[in-house]
């Protein structure tokens, strides 16, 4: 009996030994805002929106709707991109329907010699993140790399849209879903 314990306690501690191990080398939990690894899709990840990817139409498509389209090409592991998906799940909060989003992986953008204007090979300049806004014409007023500001992006769908600058409007405001209308809750 006294050896059956003492290989049981050696079988348990080597379990738990090689448990830890593992743990400790593949530990999926090391996702990193500020990191440049492989994390999974940001959007959902980063921005708390699955719904932006993949695009809901294409740039052809969104063309023909006669609304303004906002591109972001992106790869999913960039610090640079995991940090501006908030930017974007913002601007999409404020402008998302009345304006197309389209956020494009650049990984998915096929190499080819020659692109259309409907293409967004066209319009892809090598660096992310990169955000083009297209007005509902289908011209492009705002063609930048980088991390951009929301206010930056933000007075260019205002100037398509032909609002007020913010120094003059009211603070855009994100409604709250979840909160409870006491009007109709009787007493």
């Amino acid at each position: 009996m006294n050896s059956f314990c003492r290989k049981l306690s050696r079988l348990l501690l080597s379990l738990v030994l090689l448990l830890g191990l593992l743990g400790l080398l593949g530990n999926p939990a090391w996702a990193g805002l500020t990191d440049d690894r492989f994390d999974g899709n940001i959007f959902p990840l980063y921005a708390g929106n699955g719904s932006l990817v993949p695009p809901k139409v294409t740039l052809a498509e969104s063309f023909k709707r006669d609304k303004p389209t906002l591109v972001v090409f992106y790869v999913d592991d960039s610090s640079d991109c995991k940090e501006f998906v908030a930017v974007v799940n913002q601007l999409d909060s404020f402008y998302g329907r009345a304006a197309d989003f389209i956020a494009m992986t650049v990984d998915a953008i096929a190499p080819q010699e020659h692109y259309e204007p409907t293409d967004l090979g066209y319009y892809y300049k090598g660096l992310v993140p990169q955000t083009v806004l297209f007005n509902q014409a289908g011209e492009v007023v705002l063609n930048e790399t980088g991390t951009i500001p929301f206010e930056r992006i933000d007075d260019k769908f205002r100037e398509v849209f032909n609002l007020l600058p913010r120094s003059e409007s009211v603070e855009l405001k994100r409604r709250q879903v979840n909160e409870i209308n006491t009007e109709l809750v009787r007493e």
